[in-house]
């Protein structure tokens, strides 16, 4: 494994893969890999003839600079890790090698027809500008043929879909991949190494109820589920809904019902940011 910290490095690798009609299989991480990051990099290494990991904490997609500097950053570890799995290259670059000092200070445009306009978006703005910035870069310096993104992130990839369309990038085809659990149920998250162990067992709360929501869509509406929802997870100490919502799979706008519905949550444990969803 190749561990890449330029983009002319990049470039050169990524042009020999494709003179040799090799398939290239991409992997966007911001580092701190867990299993689901696992998950992942093992789909696009059965998938592809290459995989490349990118390893970027990247800035713009941070509003919180304080949230920016805690992330958890541990490079050696991840390459072990990487290369356990058998990936072929990974891209580790400096912010500086990335963006121009323009960039890092300018926001990114982009039409996300309204995909932004809630949820995440509407909590963190400015957030997805950012995270189609940097995604729409290392696209256009990898030239993917596939590339696999969790669904714990779930506005995120929808967004990026979004993005290959808009962006005439269709010939990438964008993997989405199920969330991957800890054994408590947990929805794994480089923001857990935050957590204490205590924090921990009362994050679990989290998807034990969003589980036990699907059993009252029989009955009960989707506000009904939505309010049910927020209510018992505010109810358990230590945990503060920033927002739960139920909303059409592809469209994100907010369901009717619940056949094609996703309810995707945000959580305060403590200080710590989690998100989840469940697919009803």
């Amino acid at each position: 494994m190749q561990i890449i910290k330029t983009q002319q490095e990049l470039r050169r690798q990524v042009e020999a893969c494709k003179r040799q009609q090799k398939s290239i299989g991409f992997v966007p991480t911001m580092g701190a890999l867990h299993e689901g990051h696992a998950s992942l990099v093992r789909r696009s290494v059965e998938d592809n003839k290459v995989t490349f990991v990118s390893v970027f904490v990247n800035p713009t997609q941070f509003n919180n600079k304080e949230d920016l500097e805690k992330y958890p950053r541990d490079i050696e570890r991840d390459a072990e890790l990487l290369a356990s799995l058998g990936v072929d290259f990974v891209f580790a670059p400096a912010p500086e090698d990335i963006y121009s000092a323009e960039e890092m200070n300018t926001t990114f445009a982009f039409d996300f027809a309204g995909l932004d306009q809630m949820m995440e978006g509407k909590m963190r703005p400015g957030h997805f500008n950012g995270v189609v910035q940097i995604v729409s870069k290392l696209f256009g310096l990898i030239e993917p043929d596939r590339a696999y993104l969790g669904e714990k992130d779930y506005q995120q990839l929808a967004i990026i879909r979004h993005m290959v369309k808009q962006m005439n990038l269709d010939t990438i085809q964008i993997v989405g991949c199920p969330i991957v659990r800890e054994t408590s149920g947990l929805a794994m998250s480089s923001r857990n190494e935050r957590l204490s162990d205590e924090e921990k067992q009362t994050a679990v709360n989290i998807s034990h109820i969003l589980f036990e929501s699907r059993q009252l869509t029989q009955s009960q509406t989707v506000a009904q589920v939505e309010s049910w929802v927020v209510e018992q997870i505010n109810r358990v100490e230590g945990l503060s809904v920033e927002y739960f919502q139920i909303v059409d799979q592809t469209t994100l706008l907010p369901a009717d019902d619940f056949s094609h519905a996703i309810g995707c949550v945000t959580v305060y444990c403590g200080p710590v940011r989690l998100i989840d969803n469940i697919k009803y």
